[in-house]
């Protein structure tokens, strides 16, 4: 019987895929890194989320590995170019939470735009200020969106229904304009932009992309939102543009200071431009959860299920 490792926990209905299609399951809850890859030789599958980076010292250990299903969408902590070399197929699955990742980015969006969290926080208090927190629409705005991929297509189709005007820009995709969205130039979206939402996955190429030199080229001030990765931005950076004005709001479900594991801030490392930007009051914060549904659990587990299932019959 082939054999799928668990490195970290996933939807139990994963495991009951798997299963029928043959396959035996080990979980080693208490098990790290030097743990699995003794282990990982004796394996034809291996089922990740972010616990541990998939390196080449562990790959090349992994002799019989036929994939990798990553219960997720970024792929960056599996050295996918060492795996495909070894001829170990890389699956993801942005398919089970990309809906939940554009109803929480428009979630924060709303919150910020309508003062809902310093709203709750006065009326708690016995504060009624009603011009004070007179709110802004998305109707009307111009919606940058960098990275239209799975993330970026299902949150332009969420936002268009707000009447905003959608753009979009990836450096490797085009001929992707519909009803939703507009396919434009990156000079485009930063002329016309009012709102930028990042959609990319964190590589050499995007790392600290939003930097001060990258906001600055905005024609307008804009508001902010990252449900991509926290390094893509650069927080010093931002934290300047936001006191500046060029930034007006943020809207953050990612940090530069997460762990590897994104279950955690680096505290030890956390500068002071964290505690600058945690007390503003334009910026929205949430943990890494923007594809952390209860629906998209389930999702993403059955994407990887069907994956695995059209690996076996040569799909």
């Amino acid at each position: 019987m082939k054999k799928v490792l668990f490195i970290d926990t996933a939807h139990p209905s994963l495991q009951k895929g798997l299963e029928k299609l043959g396959f035996q399951c080990d979980y080693f809850p208490d098990f790290q890194y030097d743990d699995f890859k003794k282990i990982i030789g004796g394996y034809q599958g291996v089922i990740i989320r972010s616990k541990i980076k998939l390196d080449r010292e562990i790959l090349l250990q992994a002799r019989r590995l036929e994939f990798i299903g990553r219960v997720g969408a970024g792929m960056e902590n599996i050295d996918v170019a060492v795996a495909e070399k070894q001829g170990i197929r890389c699956l993801n699955a942005p398919e089970g939470n990309r809906s939940a990742v554009g109803e929480h980015a428009i979630g924060m969006l709303l919150m910020l735009f309508n003062n809902l969290k310093k709203g709750d926080a006065e009326v708690r208090r016995g504060l009624w200020l009603r011009e004070e927190n007179r709110g802004v629409e998305i109707e009307g705005k111009t919606v940058g969106i960098i990275g239209y991929g799975n993330m970026g297509g299902a949150f332009a189709a969420k936002i268009s229904g707000f009447g905003a005007q959608v753009l979009a820009y990836d450096k490797y995709k085009t001929g992707f304009s519909d009803s939703f969205v507009k396919e434009v130039s990156l000079e485009t979206l930063f002329e016309q932009a009012d709102i930028l939402s990042l959609h990319v996955p964190l590589t050499d190429e995007t790392r600290f992309m939003v930097d001060g030199d990258f906001l600055s080229r905005f024609s307008k001030n804009i508001w902010l939102i990252n449900t991509s990765r926290g390094k893509v931005v650069k927080t010093a950076d931002l934290v300047s543009a936001l006191k500046s004005g060029k930034v007006k709001g943020a809207c953050l479900d990612v940090l530069e200071f997460e762990g590897l594991s994104f279950e955690n801030l680096e505290a030890k490392d956390l500068p002071e431009t964290f505690s600058e930007l945690a007390q503003m009051q334009n910026v929205i914060l949430s943990p890494h959860v923007a594809g952390w549904t209860h629906e998209s659990n389930l999702k993403l587990a059955a994407t990887i299920v069907e994956k695995v299932k059209a690996l076996q019959q040569g799909i």
